[in-house]
């Protein structure tokens, strides 16, 4: 059996002894989905996360890559859960050359639970640390027709405190602010929040320069800290 192959059967048999069937009920009524359950919350998954890094760690970028796309391929939540633990504890692979990967799985995955990990700790990353390729990506994404990559450029930024590049993010957030998309405009709120904490200044100048075009949920959720 290949090595992604055991790490699947790793990863399924583990899920399945933990399950429970009164908690998948209840997670998948929590996050409006029809995709199954198994009923296993995060502080239980986390000794499956911590071996399946210690026993099924990538050795380069292709195994990186077939791993995480071998444990998002699964049926239930908490193996993709499981795929995007994989993609973040391998920080050495988290480059520009595996934006590729992130795309498919934001466009996959196409709801908050998995996008905004990939957009704040993937793609984020990706982006802090190599600035101007990500960038020419992501002013792509800000204009595309799929909601969740303009919400992950959005999002690109929020950990980036200090090194927020402050022209950019209000480029995207200029681009994107007269949806009224519901995660368009929570997804601005969110990063104008996160930017307060470090230029409260800069974000309520900003929120007053842009109050007639910003949906309300926006000023509301960006001026929780100010």
């Amino acid at each position: 059996m290949s090595k992604q192959g055991n790490l699947v059967k790793f990863v399924q048999s583990s899920l399945k002894k933990l399950a429970n069937k009164q908690k998948s009920i209840e997670m998948q009524a929590y996050m409006k989905t029809t995709m199954p359950f198994y009923g296993v919350q995060k502080p239980d998954r986390m000794p499956i996360y911590k071996a399946v890094k210690k026993d099924f760690a990538a050795s380069d970028i292709h195994e990186y890559k077939d791993s995480v796309r071998a444990l998002w391929a699964l049926p239930h939540r908490e193996e993709k859960y499981t795929a995007l633990e994989y993609a973040l504890k391998h920080k050495q692979f988290i480059t520009t050359e595996s934006l590729d990967l992130y795309e498919e799985l934001i466009r996959d995955g196409a709801w908050w639970d998995f996008v905004d990990t990939i957009a704040v700790h993937l793609v984020g990353e990706t982006l802090l640390h190599e600035r101007k390729p990500v960038k020419t990506i992501l002013d792509k994404w800000i204009n595309d027709d799929d909601m969740w990559i303009r919400r992950t450029a959005i999002l690109s930024q929020n950990k980036h405190k200090a090194n927020t590049d402050e022209r950019m993010l209000y480029k995207y957030i200029e681009r994107r602010m007269r949806e009224r998309e519901f995660f368009i405009a929570k997804a601005i709120g969110w990063a104008l929040r996160e930017y307060s904490y470090t230029n409260p200044k800069s974000v309520k100048h900003f929120i007053a320069q842009n109050k007639n075009e910003l949906a309300p949920l926006s000023i509301r959720e960006g001026s929780k800290r100010l």
